[in-house]
């Protein structure tokens, strides 16, 4: 029983699944860029504003201040519930487990030469990293060359407009995929190993043997077909409980979101597509260009849809799954976030029966999202390698 208690709360991962220079999201460093910028104008323009009524109306200010003061808290309450959320699903070059517990995680750098060093070296961007004679500094997430005193330089939409090395640095997603590679190979080489004295499966196996025959006879076979189908099962095992245990682990208070990370997903579609086009034979690419059976005027048309349609297939596995798994985590987040803006226990028991029931809701979600990605790249698979007979 302890064993499969283990093996349903682990992580597991692949190592080359995507490149890490990609693994942070532009969009958010964006926001923060704007937001930043938003704020700043505003703290001015309140400052102006708060300096000529105490000149002018001092005793007006006061009961303004008085009168205003509660909303005041309901606006920093949010504030702090937003930058939570928002910490947890970023990605980030340390990994944080809670409160002071953390540490850093590397930095590699390649500008003029390669840089490899501890991002505690930022001082949680605080500080100016100096690496031989080149300075850097992290700037919401991200990392710019600089001069010694850390000096940025913006644009008119307040994005710094300093150069940024080419990145290649472990951040807390990355080295999920890393621990996860380790862990996952590790696991399944003991469940291999345990059948050289037993057909009968063993402590993990007993768990694993069933999800496997499961993919094998429920999705590889009936969509890929007897003949073909176990090329493709290392690939469709692997991406299955790959996408499974991270989403599991996203859900721990450890801020892991790596399949929230539209750049992961973006990787497994990818791999996905790479494989169904090069696996695709005659027949494939035949009803791609010039489908039998249709109206010779007409097969041009139905080729450029069907061009389409081999974009639209990987980008709808890169979103369904990106969209699924943040929304999720955004939603129960807000929710608890909702019991500290009300403050009153009366609210607090329906909110966390809400989040409790949506936490057990999101662990069907999250086995369901791993079986979704996985029954789609059959279907694209066995669409590659259909033999058709043509009369």
């Amino acid at each position: 029983m302890r064993s499969k208690f283990t093996v349903f709360f682990a992580l597991a991962g692949f190592m080359f699944i995507t490149a890490p220079a990609v693994a942070q999201d532009e969009n958010h460093e964006e926001l923060h860029h704007e937001q930043a910028h938003v704020e700043d104008a505003h703290h001015e323009d309140a400052h102006a504003a708060e300096m000529g009524a105490h000149d002018h109306h001092q005793e007006g200010a006061h009961d303004a201040e008085d009168h205003g003061h509660g909303n005041a808290g309901d606006k920093d309450i949010k504030t702090i519930i937003k930058e939570t959320i928002d910490h947890h699903l970023a990605d980030s070059y340390e990994f944080h487990i809670t409160g002071p517990v953390g540490f850093p995680l590397p930095v590699i750098l390649f500008d003029e030469g390669m840089k490899v060093f501890l991002s505690s070296k930022f001082h949680h961007g605080e500080a100016v990293a100096h690496i031989g004679d080149k300075h850097y500094v992290l700037h919401h997430g991200k990392i710019y060359s600089t001069d010694e005193a850390g000096t940025l330089n913006y644009d008119e939409h307040h994005h710094p407009t300093n150069a940024k090395p080419l990145d290649f640095s472990i951040t807390k997603n990355v080295f999920m995929i890393l621990v996860m590679a380790i862990f996952m190979f590790f696991l399944f080489s003991g469940v291999a190993k345990s059948y050289k004295n037993s057909l009968v499966p063993s402590k993990s196996g007993k768990f694993l043997e069933p999800l496997i025959i499961f993919i094998r006879d429920e999705v590889a076979i009936p969509n890929i077909g007897e003949k073909h189908y176990k090329r493709y099962m290392s690939f469709l095992l692997t991406i299955f409980f790959f996408i499974w245990f991270l989403n599991l682990a996203g859900m721990t208070p450890l801020g892991v979101n790596v399949t929230g990370n539209i750049a992961i997903t973006l990787s497994l579609a990818l791999m996905t597509f790479i494989i169904t086009q090069v696996s695709g034979k005659k027949d494939y690419w035949m009803h791609i260009f010039w489908m039998p059976g249709v109206p010779v005027l007409i097969r041009p048309v139905l080729a450029v849809i069907e061009l389409i349609g081999l974009v639209v297939k990987p980008f709808s596995l890169m979103i369904r799954l990106y969209a699924n798994m943040l929304a999720g985590h955004v939603v129960i987040m807000s929710i608890l976030g909702l019991i500290f803006i009300f403050g009153s226990w009366v609210a607090s028991v329906p909110f966390l029966g809400l989040t409790l029931f949506l936490s057990v809701l999101e662990l069907l979600v999250a086995a369901l999202q791993a079986y979704i990605f996985t029954m789609l790249a059959s279907l694209y698979f066995g669409a590659a390698v259909e033999e058709h007979d043509h009369h």
